[in-house]
This record gives structure tokens, sequence and C-alpha cells, in this order.
């Protein structure tokens, strides 16, 4: 895989295709696995792997059997695609590298359009309840913008690859906004005043429900008890405590947001309870 495809943090904006075509290329052959599992898509610049890995966590505790696609990886290419916690087994890997060969050099794609393919493929074969997508490089015109989640969530937007995704948070948001779907709901972490309106204009103009986590859910450092951090989650009928095993401060403005996308999949009879929240947190 490395050494036939363009790998962005190798070889940078060459291995950046912008356009979908490849990758439903891709599925097409594979039979569209990714119409064959529900999901949860999560873009933004900062806090976006860690929101993935918390509604991931909570999933499984919860008893789903739960997809996770994140990028890059830090040792393993397992770590790009696992199910429940588990990488994805190196015989599929290879099987899957071998069944889609000769579509390699008809269509060149990307190395992360072929990961996004292979991940797809290999939820779909083995039946996930659920699927947390993060999206590699911006949204609009991500590999991974192809599915048609239950949920949209959209963490801190700072300045990201700006000779691709643009030179202002503005143009930046309204490519990591092109993941909201119609009629989708779609929970942003926190307010940015510098573009909170990208997100309510593109989410009106999809007929998708959109809300703010930071409006309704506070969640605030109460202290440290060894390797944990201790929060308060304040909501509009309730206050509760957690324990996060993610300790920087800054994951507190990616659980609210995380909080907020349980609240729906609960409204979607998904059963997730508070006990489930808490281990998974």
């Amino acid at each position: 895989l490395y050494k036939q495809l363009p790998v962005f943090h190798r070889d940078g904006a060459s291995a950046y295709k912008k356009d979908l075509t490849r990758t439903f290329e891709l599925l097409e052959f594979l039979g569209n696995p990714h119409h064959r599992f529900k999901s949860i898509h999560v873009a933004g610049t900062n806090g976006k792997g860690s929101s993935s890995h918390f509604l991931a966590s909570i999933l499984q505790e919860a008893g789903y059997k739960t997809g996770l696609y994140t990028s890059p990886h830090i040792k393993h290419f397992g770590e790009r695609i696992k199910i429940n916690g588990a990488f994805i087994a190196e015989e599929f890997v290879i099987d899957f590298v071998k069944n889609i060969s000769p579509l390699l050099v008809k269509i060149e794609p990307s190395f992360f359009e072929l990961t996004v393919a292979m991940a797809f493929q290999y939820f779909a074969e083995n039946k996930v309840d659920i699927v947390v997508v993060e999206t590699g490089l911006g949204g609009r015109l991500d590999s991974t913008n192809v599915i048609s989640p239950l949920a949209c969530l959209i963490t801190n937007i700072s300045y990201d690859h700006a000779d691709l995704l643009g030179n202002t948070l503005g143009e930046i948001s309204r490519e990591k906004a092109g993941i909201i779907k119609e009629k989708v709901p779609v929970i942003i972490s926190e307010r940015q005043r510098e573009v909170e309106n990208v997100f309510i204009e593109t989410a009106r103009n999809m007929s998708a429900g959109i809300s703010f986590a930071s409006d309704n859910t506070i969640v605030s450092k109460e202290g440290y008890s060894k390797d944990k951090m201790l929060i308060k989650v304040t909501e509009v009928d309730r206050i509760y405590e957690l324990e996060s095993g993610l300790s920087g401060e800054y994951q507190l403005k990616n659980i609210a947001g995380v909080l907020n996308v349980i609240k729906i999949l609960q409204n979607q009879d998904f059963k997730i309870t508070a006990e489930n929240v808490a281990r998974g947190i």
C-alpha cells in the first residue's frame, strides 16, 4: 500500500484527491459496503480523534458491536480500523489488497481512499452495529464523506492545512461543514464566534437540526485522581460527575460534544445507560 499509493504524511498535497470519484468507484467494486452499517461522522481540527474514541468506547460499553475508523496511525496500521477495540485482521488486509489490485492501476487511488474502502468492507463483512467514522482531511471532499450517518459531530476549528482547505477559519469551517447531511442532526462541540454562522447556515440549507453542545452542557474540571480527570457535568435538568481516562483539560469541550451525540442516539432508540456513558468516558 505504501509503495504503490500516494500517502499524505509522506507525499503532502499530491496525495490529497479533491473529489470522491475514486472512493465511489472502489466502493461500487466492493458492492457498496458503506450502505450496510449505521454510522456517526466526526470532523474538526482539534478533538475529533478523542471524541471518536469516546463515542466508540461508550457504544461498546452499551453492548453494541462498534467499528472505529481513525487516522493516522502511530505505530501499527491496525490502529486505523478497529472493531470493539481490536485491530483489523492482518489476513483481511492481505486478501483485500489482492482482490482490489485490478482497480489500483485503473483508477490510481490514494492510500487514504483505499484504506477507507478497506475499512468499510471490513465493518460490513463483520456485521457491526454502528461505526464511528473520523474524517481524514477537511470533510466535504474527504473520502469518508460517502456515508449516511445517524448524526454528525464537529469539534474545534483552527488553522488546518490552509494550502488545501482555505486561508481563513471561515473557509476551513466550510470544508468541515461539508459532512452535514440533509435532515441529519449535527452537534457542534463549542461555539466559536468566527465560524458558528457557517455551521448554522449549512445546517439550515440541509434542513439539519443543529445544536451547540456548549450551550446546554457545561463540563468542568473538579480535579485529578491518579491518572484520571474528575469532571462535573451540568445539564439543564441534572448535575453529575464523571472520570475521564483522557486527562487533558481540552477534553472538557470534546466530552460535551460527545454527550450530546449520545442523547441523539438515545432518542433514536439506542439503549445507552448513564453507567455505559460513565464507563465509556
